[in-house]
């Protein structure tokens, strides 16, 4: 029985976020800008994203008990998101270092997952009919890639909705691949898994006509600025970025447009629909700092969508 909205695989981490005109070289001391210190993590970040945006979410993930656990919980709370977490006191919940070019708003990111190193196959298991149950299953590769392919195996056998946000870039096996509804990288994730360089949006379809050809049903790459390219069934489409603002942060965009997606087929869109969403949620999320706390809400999406339409 399917209903029960979307389930999302994945870590927390608390995002300490520097910014500065560049990054330090080895055994140098830089002076930045500013620093702030907030939740993130993809799959949280996803969650928090897809919530917002109205769908009923529920996270499967580890923790430590520590200050940094506090906080998710708190955030969890405020947005609505329902933890399916275990709590490890003899671990650590996870931090990542953001590095965030103050001219451009880009980043560099060192993740250190902590607790959620351990979510295993076990932890899947544990919540299995919490993902039978779901209209949607996302997974990315911060949380370990057997733990991941358990809950896509689950969900497939279900009949929920798959998609996989190969990040941090992975190997992957035709077998995972073809558990993917949507497999939905970016451009340097879908280059580390085809070999093939991503520079355009012509690339673009190169790299999904090959990764459908590897295993994955339909592909979706996203293109930051160029916006995103979708393959379903063999048919390629580009769905231009939007233009909200200037650009303060991009962090937490990709984590934006899974969220976003997700949401949209959630509401009956139509493929094409839901990346356009997708891409319009995630042009908001740039123009503000942060990556869970730069997620817009529904109306804010619908009215850039509006406006396109004018």
């Amino acid at each position: 029985m399917h209903g029960s909205g979307i389930v999302i695989l994945g870590i927390f981490v608390a995002d300490a976020a520097y910014r500065a005109e560049r990054q330090p070289r080895i055994g140098e001391t830089i002076l930045g800008k500013e620093f702030s210190l907030g939740p993130g993590g993809k799959g949280s970040n996803q969650a928090v994203a897809a919530a917002r945006l109205g769908s009923k979410v529920k996270f499967i993930s580890r923790l430590g008990d520590d200050a940094f656990a506090r906080m998710a919980h708190d955030m969890w709370r405020r947005e609505k998101i329902e933890p399916l977490v275990v709590s490890d006191p003899n671990s650590f919940t996870g931090s990542a270092y953001i590095f965030v070019d103050d001219s451009t708003g880009n980043n560099a990111i060192i993740v250190v997952p902590g607790a959620a190193s351990d979510v295993g196959v076990e932890e899947i298991e544990r919540n299995a009919d919490s993902i039978r149950e779901a209209d949607i299953f996302l997974a990315q590769f911060e949380s370990p890639i057997s733990a991941a392919r358990r809950g896509m195996e689950i969900a497939k056998s279900a009949g929920t909705t798959t998609i996989l946000n190969p990040a941090p870039a992975s190997a992957v096996d035709r077998p995972l691949l073809e558990l993917c509804d949507f497999l939905v990288p970016n451009e340097s994730e879908a280059e580390f898994i085809t070999g093939m360089p991503v520079k355009s949006v012509d690339d673009a379809r190169r790299v999904s006509t090959a990764l459908r050809e590897m295993g994955a049903n339909s592909v979706v790459v996203t293109l930051g600025e160029n916006g995103a390219l979708l393959n379903h069934g063999g048919v390629c489409e580009h769905v231009p970025a939007f233009d909200a603002g200037p650009v303060v942060e991009t962090t937490g965009a990709g984590d934006c447009f899974c969220g976003g997606f997700a949401h949209a087929l959630l509401q009956n869109s139509s493929p094409v629909d839901a990346a356009r969403f997708a891409c319009a949620a995630a042009s908001i999320s740039v123009t503000r700092p942060g990556t869970a706390p730069s997620m817009p809400v529904v109306e804010e999406v619908e009215a850039i969508l509006f406006r396109s339409r004018k």
